[in-house]
């Protein structure tokens, strides 16, 4: 098979959350414990490996220890999701998406027992990472889950610290309906006597984190409401602040066994972590003239944020270019958008993605009114054509998927 053939096999015969939502979601973890035993349970190799949950940031956290700990010389594996562009974005070695090959050859070398065993795109994912890291002889591997905590398929594996950003209202359907219970699943990861870290979060998650910290002996570590003047990221976003925080927790703690987190990585791993790991989509400016922005804020949580950062900008006239997800909670998040702004509604390119019509419908309840448009592309095209190419701004977001069809292709 080519890398474009294996793509279309996974996205078409592998059931995929990112794209069909809920019917791909698996309530266990006993397909990933399956298919990693037919491959020879690649997980149980001497990887060291940090674990990372949270409704958001952890992406962002899960690349700033990433990049210390290939600052301090490590050989360092990173698993995330989704992706923007390639799926090869999801397992990085020091920075660099694996090869097509690599893909290639893990899928067809493993065809019979996808055939068997029939897991989710996802648990297929984990597997090839696991596979990877293993293959490639990393130090580090640092596992950012897919969605929750303890019925992730990243949560087979015994990491030197686990990591909680923060704790919203996302995935509701799958993880509950209360602030806790979401908790409770993100706390899933928290294994016996492993430190774990949690970030700037509610008060009722926090007394679930800590009773469960206690619960399996973990020593518990908050991360610090300051930092050093010398420790910066180039992460944009206020929020990144926060992320920073919670990311400087966790590498200190590991700086106490690896001596190679010096201050000096600390700080050029964190100040570097774009140009070192590659992520993308986290207050991305796209262009200058005319002014464009985007983020992969999806949550009211991270929407909150988002608007909050437009807010400080300083423009003439907004225009915000919106698609979202059919499961998200609209009523939530809408309400945080500003009403004087111009939308230009459309939908990604995924079944997931609600149709623009309906989020156009829906938005024009809190007062945000605009046009549809056929593609997230022909949106942006129709708001830079009204922008004035130096005191306008323009917003691109909703969802990682609108983001993913704007963002332009690495240069690496």
């Amino acid at each position: 098979m080519t890398y474009a053939e294996t793509l279309n096999y996974l996205f078409s015969q592998l059931p995929m959350y990112q794209r069909i939502g809920a019917a791909a979601y698996k309530a266990d973890l006993s397909t990933t414990i399956h298919l990693l035993h037919a491959l020879g349970n690649p997980e149980k190799s001497s990887v060291r490996y940090i674990h990372i949950a949270g409704t958001n940031g952890k992406g962002s956290v899960s690349h700033m220890i990433a990049s210390v700990l290939q600052e301090a010389g490590y050989k360092t594996g990173l698993f995330t999701s989704p992706h923007l562009r390639d799926f090869r974005e999801r397992i990085r070695i020091n920075g660099a998406p694996i090869s097509e090959e690599t893909v290639v050859n893990f899928v067809t070398e493993n065809s019979a027992h996808f055939e068997a065993i029939q897991p989710s795109f996802f648990e297929m994912t984990a597997a090839l990472a696991f596979q990877v890291f293993k293959d490639e002889s990393v130090d580090f591997a640092v596992l950012e889950t897919g969605m929750g905590g303890r019925l992730d398929s990243t949560n087979v594996i015994t990491p030197l610290v686990s990591v909680i950003t923060n704790i919203g209202m996302d995935h509701s359907q799958f993880l509950g309906n209360t602030i806790q219970s979401i908790a409770a699943e993100k706390a899933g990861i928290i294994k016996p006597e492993v430190p774990i870290v949690a970030g700037n979060m509610r008060p009722v998650a926090l007394e679930v984190i800590r009773s469960k910290s206690k619960e399996q002996n973990s020593p518990l570590t908050l991360a610090p409401m300051f930092l050093p003047e010398n420790i910066q990221t180039d992460l944009k976003g206020g929020w990144q602040q926060e992320n920073l925080r919670t990311a400087f927790a966790a590498l200190t703690l590991l700086s106490e066994t690896f001596t190679n987190i010096t201050q000096d990585a600390l700080i050029k791993g964190l100040g570097h972590v774009v140009t070192n790991t590659g992520i993308r989509g986290r207050w991305e400016w796209l262009s200058r003239t005319p002014r464009v922005v985007c983020d992969v804020a999806h949550n009211e949580d991270g929407l909150g944020l988002v608007t909050a950062e437009i807010s400080k900008e300083k423009y003439r006239k907004l225009l915000i270019v919106l698609g979202v997800v059919n499961d998200k909670d609209l009523a939530k998040s809408l309400p945080l958008f500003p009403k004087e702004a111009t939308y230009f509604f459309c939908a990604a390119q995924i079944p997931r993605a609600k149709k623009a019509e309906e989020l156009a419908l829906e938005a024009a309840v809190f007062g945000l009114h605009g046009e549809v448009y056929p593609s997230v592309q022909s949106a942006l095209q129709a708001a830079k054509a009204l922008a004035h190419p130096t005191e306008d701004l323009i917003f691109v977001g909703g969802s990682f998927f609108t983001v993913a069809e704007v963002i332009p292709a690495s240069q690496s």
